[in-house]
This record gives C-alpha cells, sequence and structure tokens, in this order.
C-alpha cells in the first residue's frame, strides 16, 4: 500500500484490481441518488395512482364507520370484517409496493451495475475497531458525509419553507370546501405537488454525490509501481524464475537438437557464425528437413558434433543465412531453396562416393544462386 511503502499511487488499477474490488463489494454507490430515484418514482405513483388510491381509502374509512350491531357483538364476524379491511387495504397499496420493489432491483443499474458479494457480507472484527471507526468519523468520506447532511437538511428546510408560505392559504380554506371528499382530494393534490418539489430539490445532492462517489472509487482502487509489479509477479510469474524457466527450456532443446546432429547429411555454414543442419530422406519423398542451426557459439557446438560424427560441412555463407532466418527447427526447407539445396546434396554425396572409392574429391559448386528475397545482410 501506498502507507506502507511511501509510494504514491499513480498507476490505474489493473482488470485483475477492479475485478478483485467487485467481489469484495467494493463499487461506486451512491445513496443520494438511490434516495433521489426512490422518492421520484413514489411521487409519480402518487400523482398516477394517489386519486384511486385516495377514493379506495375513503371507502375503508366509510366501511369501518358503518359497522352493524350485529358485527361488533359477534367475535367472529368482527375478525372476518377486520381480515377483509386489511385485505383490501393490501391490495390497494400493491400497485404502489410494485413499483418500488421494481424501482429497488433496477436501481443499482443506475451506477455501479448488480453486484452480489459474500465477502462484503462477512461479518469482520476489523469493523468493530473504534480507531478505525473514528478515522471514518473524521477522514475525508466523514467529512463529506457531513456536508452532504447539513446540504440536505439546508435544501429542505428552505425549500419547505417556501412551500408552507405558497400553500398555507390552499390549507386554510380546505375547511370550507362543499365535503369531506373534496376536502381529502385537495389536501391529497397540495401534499402530493409539494412532496414532488421537496423530491426534486434532491438532484442538486445527486449531482455532487455521483461524480464524488466514482472519483473516490477510482481513487480508492489506484496502485503504486511495486503494487502493479507484485500482481504481474503472481499472475504472469517472478521474471527471474520466468527467465531461468526460458533458459532451462532451451537448453533442453537445445539438447535434443543437438542430438539429431550426427544424423544430419550436411552442415551448411557461414562458415563460423552460422551453421544450419539438413537431413534428406530419399525414400519419403519430402524435401530436406532442418534439424538443427544456431549461430555463434551454438553454431560451433554444432560444427564440433558433425567433424566428430564425420557430417559434411559446406561453407555456403548466402545459403546458411538464408536458412538460419526462413525455417524452424523440424520445418522443411522453402521451395525457392530446393534447387541451391539440391546443388549442395549432390555435392556432398558425391563427395561421400569419392571417399568411399578413394578417388579425388569434387569441386565445390561455386554457382551456388539463392533468391534475392531469402539473402540476409
Amino acid at each position: 500500500m501506498a502507507e506502507d511503502t511511501g509510494q504514491d499511487k499513480s498507476e490505474e488499477p489493473t482488470e485483475k484490481r477492479i475485478t478483485d474490488a467487485r467481489k469484495k463489494g467494493q463499487i461506486p454507490r451512491s445513496k443520494e441518488l438511490d434516495t433521489f430515484v426512490g422518492l421520484m418514482v413514489s411521487a409519480a405513483m402518487f400523482i398516477f395512482i394517489g386519486k384511486d388510491m385516495a377514493l379506495g381509502l375513503v371507502g375503508l374509512m366509510r366501511q369501518q364507520f358503518q359497522i352493524s350491531r350485529a358485527v361488533i357483538f359477534d367475535p367472529k364476524s368482527l375478525g372476518i370484517h377486520f381480515a377483509e379491511v386489511v385485505l383490501d387495504g393490501f391490495l390497494l397499496m400493491i400497485p404502489f409496493g410494485l413499483a418500488l420493489m421494481v424501482t429497488t432491483f433496477m436501481r443499482p443499474m443506475m451506477m455501479g451495475g448488480w453486484n452480489f458479494s459474500s465477502e462484503a457480507m462477512t461479518p469482520k472484527l476489523s469493523k468493530f475497531n473504534p480507531l478505525k471507526g473514528l478515522k471514518r468519523m473524521f477522514g475525508l468520506q466523514g467529512v463529506m458525509e457531513l456536508l452532504k447532511a447539513v446540504l440536505k437538511t439546508s435544501l429542505i428546510l428552505f425549500v419547505a419553507k417556501i412551500l408552507f408560505d405558497i400553500y398555507l392559504p390552499d390549507f386554510m380554506v380546505l375547511s370550507r370546501l362543499e365535503s369531506v371528499k373534496a376536502g381529502i382530494y385537495e389536501s391529497g393534490s397540495i401534499i402530493v405537488h409539494c412532496f414532488l418539489i421537496l423530491s426534486s430539490t434532491l438532484i442538486i445532492l445527486v449531482l455532487i454525490d455521483v461524480p464524488y462517489q466514482y472519483w473516490k472509487n477510482k481513487k480508492d482502487m489506484m496502485m503504486t509501481l511495486q503494487e502493479v509489479k507484485d500482481e504481474h509477479k503472481q499472475s504472469e510469474g517472478d521474471p527471474q524464475l520466468k527467465g531461468k524457466r526460458r533458459q532451462l527450456q532451451m537448453e533442453m532443446s537445445q539438447g535434443r537438437m543437438m542430438d539429431d546432429v550426427p544424423d544430419a547429411d550436411v552442415i551448411v555454414t557461414n562458415p563460423s557464425h552460422y551453421a544450419v543442419a539438413l537431413k534428406y530422406d530419399k525414400d519419403d519423398g519430402n524435401a530436406p528437413t532442418v534439424v538443427a542451426k544456431g549461430i555463434d557459439l551454438v553454431a560451433a557446438q554444432i560444427r564440433e558434433i558433425a567433424a566428430d560424427h564425420n557430417v559434411p560441412l559446406v561453407a555456403a555463407p548466402p545459403l546458411s543465412r538464408a536458412l538460419y532466418y526462413s525455417t524452424e527447427i523440424g520445418d522443411e526447407i522453402p521451395a525457392e531453396l530446393f534447387l541451391v539445396v539440391a546443388q549442395v546434396l549432390a555435392y556432398v554425396y558425391q563427395l561421400n562416393e569419392s571417399l568411399k572409392k578413394g578417388k579425388k574429391a569434387p569441386n565445390m559448386p561455386t554457382d551456388l544462386k539463392v533468391p534475392d528475397s531469402f539473402r540476409q545482410s
């Protein structure tokens, strides 16, 4: 961490850091946004179905004041009557409850997305540490929460005072309306409009809190250079160990390659810097194959092994470079090099026959032409 190493958190969070943070439940969330959306949905529901809810409540109240004497003095009937009233009230509130339920499930999509973290739900003793609690209270997060609370309270009180002054005359004349039903409608309309306006004022807090929560979440996930290096080591492996592993693999590969040198038909050399071992099987009908290759020390080792096993060495600098750069071990030679390699192999076969019969060795061909596209400087 930056506090432990003295390094600044100057590096962008890696994908692994972001994924691990989500698993821990560390994602940007705004309580102000959640509150604002919930209140606005409630206000909208009051506007669209408030009248029907008011009518239903009036009906329930009228029903309660019209209980017959027989029902009152019959415990069973009174219980049934009470259950019916509760059910009617529940059915009356279902649309409102469903709207809030859907809003609760959809609200996370507005910021941070859905995320279930069992780790975040696991109790931790560190959360009960009073020192950490004090640090949170007097830290940047605590100060920000205090400022938001003060701003929220001030906004609500300020707007509430304005609404009180505006709607006070309307409230004062409610008693003069021709019926109780009209009074309920009018008072409900005033309350809903006041509720909507008060809820709308929280948009100011939302516009402040949402960018702050994104900034704070990113700031908390920023990494030091050492953390990036440590994470890279964990995910990719220690570079030193990877280097040793790669070196060991190369040594094993070279060991296998050197085992094939004695079976080669010819070693094409530079003559000192490059060495490419070729093997040709006339029976299988395929092109000659590269069984070993190398430069400098590896080339010297190939030449040494070839000399110990009487494998002919042919000095053909352009061809050796062309073969080295255009093939990998186990590859057949490119079709463009068939002709020049055939000349070399023909020379090698003539050389072997002359040595067997004790004749004079043939002259090395001097017209070995490597295509320009395969020439290496």
